[in-house]
């Protein structure tokens, strides 16, 4: 019998979810990962951190970004298992206010948190030995700056939800001549930007042609290893951009699967596309693990109210894709620093109506700045869910309105994008009505980056997102059609599993 091999779709979702236990961490090495009972604790006392480092990190860090070394590889075995929820706060400093607003959120919306399920025999054998998260450097939190006004919550419909999509790796000029036209809107406003226009496309191919999935790409040059990782997805390819902080002109890219490992030079700018030959993609079974990652401050009432509802459609149907996955769900929701809660959620299940269960409590509140803790709950979700390993294609669904806070410390924003490439972990990103410019070009910076693709809502009146479903939107795109959103949230999904190698 083949093992089954693992596609994972991970939607991060930022919410009021009423979640009280931490999250159990599955994704490390064994003598790295922590207990299910893990906490995130201060720094020791006396414990600095130099003026060079910047703004104060959130204590919840688990990788400090590419210049310390490659992020964990996937190594979780299943999901075969309760739902484990989590809940991780801000810096100490902002602690005392957090609990204000959670004690205000408490007492007329939500009731307390239930204790999370017991983790089953297998969970809990799988968990031993395990060695707890050690304590993190902090340092006063630097004040978040205000941009743009909240959008103002909108009331909740039945109407479907209408919504454009843009893949900005298969349109690429339009895509640079997009960050082009931004560039006025967002001059100043991103400390730390991605170099994206020397890209190259990586194909892995087996003997007969047929794509791998997930292999490990590794870069070096002279010798040396270079800040950037990738695994390939579920067609057997990913992008590789050079960062300003890699040295020299000519790579070599090294692919590894399982025991074999094959070499490929590469010149910057040389070549559009290079290809990798390994002796066979090993076809399996896809595993498809789903995480959702959503924006929860008090605007996003209406999209959460959605998510809730189309929650089953949308797992029918995937079930229903020709490769026929083996499903698991996770949930990533966020607000912001102050708020009751900053980042919540629960970890892999392949039990839907408990993970359902998980998100019913969601509720929108807080925010009140406009941009929110967007790089903390996609660090959580990146680095904290229990990805499964080998043979995994993993795909984040980032569901917001507003940009990340850029302005403070780790973690950071473009890091965390790269982390995410190294792990194997695609990110598709769903704009909702009110994310700005700079939003969409973070959005669409995230989606193209990990090789995902860009949504958008759309409305009858693009300025009046009350109007209804329809086909307009603000957003600076060219040549969409629109579907239902649930609809596209499946053909993402279909997409990635379309090549997957599952014949022998």
């Amino acid at each position: 019998m083949n093992t089954l091999r693992t596609l994972t779709l991970a939607v991060a979702v930022c919410g009021g979810l009423g979640c009280a236990q931490r999250l159990q961490a599955d994704t490390a090495p064994a003598r790295e990962r922590p207990s299910p009972g893990w906490t995130v604790s201060p720094a020791p006392a006396g414990t600095s951190r130099g003026a060079q480092d910047g703004p104060a990190p959130w204590p919840g860090l688990v990788w400090a970004g590419p210049q310390s070394g490659a992020p964990a590889v996937p190594a979780a075995r299943h999901c075969q298992r309760a739902p484990v929820p989590f809940t991780l706060d801000g810096p100490p400093d902002e602690q005392q206010a957090q609990a204000r607003s959670r004690a205000e959120a408490l007492r007329p919306t939500l009731s307390a948190p239930a204790p999370a399920p017991a983790a089953p025999p297998a969970a809990l054998a799988d968990a031993a030995g395990r060695a707890a998260t050690p304590a993190l450097k902090l340092a006063p939190a630097q004040a978040s700056v205000s941009a743009v006004p909240r959008p103002a919550a909108r009331q909740a419909t039945d109407e479907p939800v209408a919504a454009g999509l843009v893949d900005d790796n298969a349109d690429f000029g339009e895509y640079l001549a997009f960050r082009q036209r931004r560039a006025p809107d967002i001059a100043g406003r991103i400390p730390r930007q991605l170099a994206v226009a020397d890209r190259v496309r990586l194909e892995v191919r087996d003997a007969r042609g047929r794509p791998v999935p997930d292999a490990a790409v590794a870069v070096y040059a002279a010798g040396q290893a270079q800040p950037l990782w990738a695994r390939t997805d579920a067609g057997g390819q990913v992008w590789l951009m050079p960062q300003p902080d890699m040295a020299g002109a000519v790579f070599e890219v090294q692919v590894s699967h399982r025991a074999e490992t094959a070499r490929v030079l590469w010149q910057r700018g040389q070549k559009d596309a290079l290809q990798a030959r390994l002796s066979s993609a090993v076809p399996q079974r896809a595993r498809l693990d789903i995480a959702f990652l959503v924006d929860a401050t008090g605007s996003m009432a209406d999209e959460i109210d959605k998510l809730k509802r189309s929650m089953r459609s949308i797992a029918d149907q995937v079930a229903r894709l020709p490769s026929r996955p083996d499903l698991c769900w996770a949930l990533v929701a966020y607000r912001d620093r102050g708020d009751a809660f900053l980042v919540r959620g629960a970890d892999f299940t392949n039990d839907l109506a408990a993970f359902q269960a998980q998100l019913a409590p969601l509720q929108a509140a807080g925010g009140g700045d406009y941009p929110e803790a967007l790089s903390e709950a996609l660090h959580t979700a990146v680095h904290r869910l229990s990805w499964r390993g080998e043979g995994t294609a993993r795909l984040v669904l980032l569901v917001a309105d507003a940009p990340p806070q850029l302005q403070r410390g780790a973690p950071h924003f473009d890091d965390e994008l790269r982390g995410a490439q190294g792990r194997g972990i695609k990110l598709h990103a769903v704009g909702a009505s009110g994310l700005d410019a700079l939003g969409e070009y973070c959005l669409r910076q995230a989606a193209q980056f990990t090789g995902g693709r860009f949504v958008f809502l759309t409305y009858a009146d693009a300025r009046q997102p009350a109007s209804g479903p329809g086909r307009e939107t603000l957003h600076d795109v060219r040549n969409y059609s629109v579907q239902s959103l649930d609809a596209l949230v499946v053909k993402l999904v279909a997409d990635e599993l379309a090549a997957w190698p599952d014949k022998p």
